[in-house]
């Protein structure tokens, strides 16, 4: 006979106290009188002062983890959301927090990430850059289809009537991989995302089309995609799941006579089963394939597979900072070209900090692994009229051996802006090799970031920090550090 699970207790008038990791809030509770001292319990949507009941959902020997089923007395710092679907989707878990209180947090998620993970000596950390738009502010969203529309519970008990039937455009459900929770709007993107999508939603039931079912992969319509530049041009791409091309080019027929705007219209067949395009012909069926987006008195020309900064005003502000730290801003003036450093740009992606920092560089050599990406940077480099970045694709610890760098020179700055996971162990060890007078460190995962330094902590020092807001009332935060070569240390 199965053993009976045990019930999670309710804790009643807890106050939520702190903010935590992955934009949980917290507080510490006895769960009951033998416990020796107070748990952590992590809060999904809870603000430090506010004095709450709570269920615990899961108990580990260390933590727990619960959720609010009452608020007794809301914290002094709590905010009514803007969005109506906040609690649900899961992704904006700070909209019920004052921005200024936002950027505090993560100010502080950095300390914490790179003393406390980290272990490194860093000095005083300024506030977060704050983001001039916190609503509409992203350049790209995408959509996913389903035959599985995710119900509330007061649906699913016939409390609440729904004539929304089950099919559903919109994000996925946190921990509910099936299921989609259909938006008809959402804060993060300008207008022009809302009425593109509801009008291909709704073209979609008047027509019978049908949405894509991840358990059996089978359902023409698949992903949306919607990127709007402030250059004011605009990227729609639809993914589909079967190649039925009557109905695909009645529905592509269909948006672009009703969005003129659109000056790009590609779309994807996708037949496998996970949702990724990189490995996928993308078709056009209006415009040039690509939009062109402005950064400062660059252009970047950006495809539908293209990587670019989904903020593009603080993307400036955050590649602004690198330049600064790394030497390299305009307002540094060089005597000579041969003073200007040697500039190594590793994950150069699409070459956009590459590009940015060239006129102020004897030359950039940019690495990636992902070849598109690669051939992305260098027609970026020719749109600008760039001529002294060269861009290499492969495996960075591959591509950095002693011969490349004696025929390329020895880097005086090294900019690097991995992805979240953070470096391999091998190009760390390859960096100190190399070792650059300085490293400007950008990263989108201050923890990851953290356990890098902590690699390089008996080479390097860190010398600044700069934590910048790139996604509003969420609890991520990109933070730019600047790495100098301890003067005891000779390679």
């Amino acid at each position: 006979m199965a053993r009976r699970k045990k019930e999670l207790p309710e804790l009643a008038e807890v106050e939520i106290t702190g903010i935590a990791a992955e934009g949980k809030a917290l507080t510490k509770v006895k769960m009951n009188e033998n416990q020796p001292e107070a748990m952590v319990v992590f809060v999904p949507f809870g603000a430090p002062g506010d004095i709450v009941n709570l269920k615990i959902d899961k108990k580990k020997h260390s933590f727990a983890e619960a959720h609010i089923t009452k608020i007794l007395k809301p914290s002094p710092l709590r905010i009514d959301p803007e969005c109506e679907y906040f609690g649900i989707c899961g992704g904006c878990k700070w909209q019920h927090l004052p921005y200024e209180e936002q950027l505090k947090f993560k100010r502080q998620q950095v300390i914490d990430a790179l003393t406390r993970i980290g272990k490194v000596e860093i000095p005083e950390v300024p506030m977060t850059l704050g983001s001039e738009k916190i609503w509409d502010y992203r350049n790209k969203m995408e959509y996913t289809f389903s035959n599985k529309r995710w119900k509330s519970w007061e649906e699913m008990r016939g409390e609440k009537n729904c004539n929304e039937g089950s099919n559903a455009l919109g994000f996925h459900i946190p921990g509910s991989f099936d299921k989609v929770l259909h938006i008809n709007h959402c804060c993060l993107q300008e207008n022009i995302g809302d009425r593109i999508r509801n009008f291909i939603y709704n073209f979609a039931l008047d027509n019978d089309f049908s949405f894509y079912d991840i358990k059996a992969n089978k359902g023409l319509l698949r992903t949306l995609m919607i990127r709007p530049a402030m250059s004011g041009e605009l990227m729609v791409c639809i993914t589909f799941g079967e190649e039925d091309k009557e109905k695909i080019s009645s529905l592509l027929e269909a948006v672009e006579k009703e969005f003129p705007e659109i000056t790009t219209l590609v779309y994807v067949v996708n037949k496998k089963l996970n949702d990724t395009i990189s490995d996928q012909e993308v078709i056009i069926y209006k415009g040039p394939g690509f939009i062109e987006e402005k950064m400062g008195s660059l252009k970047y020309r950006i495809s539908a597979k293209s990587f670019y900064q989904t903020n593009s005003q603080q993307a400036e502000r955050l590649y602004e900072t690198a330049a600064e730290f790394a030497g390299l801003n305009n307002c540094i003036t060089v005597a000579t070209e041969k003073d200007k450093p040697i500039v190594y740009d590793l994950y150069t992606g699409a070459g956009t900090i590459a590009n940015y920092v060239a006129a102020n560089a004897q030359k950039v050599i940019g690495i990636e692994y992902v070849e598109d990406a690669v051939k992305d940077a260098r027609i970026n480099s020719e749109l600008n009229g760039i001529s002294n970045t060269e861009f290499y694709a492969g495996d960075m610890k591959d591509i950095l051996t002693k011969e490349f760098i004696d025929l390329h020179g020895y880097p005086d700055v090294m900019i690097i802006d991995p992805p979240r996971a953070g470096m391999h162990e091998d190009v760390i060890n390859v960096i100190k090799e190399v070792s650059p007078k300085v490293i400007v460190y950008v990263s989108c995962n201050p923890s990851t970031q953290a356990r890098d330094l902590s690699l390089l902590n008996s080479q390097y020092k860190v010398t600044k920090v700069q934590p910048v807001d790139m996604f509003p009332h969420t609890h991520h935060v990109e933070n730019v550090v600047k790495l100098e070569k301890r003067e005891d240390i000779k390679i």
